[in-house]
């Protein structure tokens, strides 16, 4: 699959050239990741051995690393993501560098040793899986149950396909009972999608001036 064309911010942040937006807020990432994805979801308290994250959207991986620093263990959590557009190693680590996350250079070059449409590695603290490819297609096959979802695709405007309907009725297919999301989005067609999916869906106030976010639990059953 190839690599997706970047542009950059004066900051360092790529921005996507297919979608026109950028993988995180410009300059505040690691911020907005903590905010958003791990405070969204109650984390780091809900944390334990064996606790499942699941992501859709693995863009740079600073979501990945801002769980990393947050468990302490012992053990390890787990981390499965899907990613239509792998960034190359050299893109994710000059993504990364602003950031200066000691767990940065491990991720880089894990990133960078493996391929192929499921890359598997270890981190400390951390078991990843990131599955490549359309989430529609990659998500239903999945044996997984998430105990936290942060879905951090591109825009709905612009990536409408990582948000339609019949996707987060995968994610809610595969979230444990009690698990929870989180997102930076507010869309009224997103959270009735997420609704409509079986999750109890609550906006809240979004991440630096941003108006609103998205988080939810799901209700819909075992």
């Amino acid at each position: 699959m190839s690599q997706p064309a970047l542009t950059w911010t004066e900051t360092g942040t790529p921005v996507s050239a297919q979608f026109d937006d950028p993988y995180f807020t410009d300059g505040a990432g690691l911020d907005e990741a903590r905010y958003v994805f791990l405070a969204g979801n109650d984390l780091p308290a809900r944390l334990h051995e064996g606790f499942q994250v699941a992501e859709l959207g693995f863009g740079t991986g600073l979501n990945l690393l801002a769980l990393q620093q947050a468990w302490r263990g012992p053990g390890q959590v787990k981390f499965t993501s899907f990613e239509a557009f792998p960034l190359s190693a050299s893109d994710m680590e000059r993504a990364l560098a602003p950031f200066e996350l000691a767990g940065a250079a491990d991720l880089v070059a894990a990133w960078a040793q493996t391929s192929g449409d499921r890359r598997r590695f270890e981190l400390p603290g951390v078991t990843v899986e990131v599955r490549i490819g359309d989430a529609r297609q990659t998500l239903p096959g999945w044996a997984g149950r998430a105990d936290a979802w942060f879905l951090d695709g591109f825009a709905p405007a612009r990536n409408p396909e990582l948000w339609e309907p019949g996707l987060m009725q995968e994610v809610a297919r595969h979230t444990a009972a009690g698990g929870t999301f989180a997102t930076y989005s507010a869309a009224g067609h997103v959270r009735r999608a997420l609704a409509a999916a079986g999750f109890v869906v609550a906006r809240h106030p979004g991440f630096a001036g941003k108006r609103h976010m998205s988080r939810g639990r799901w209700e819909g059953g075992a």
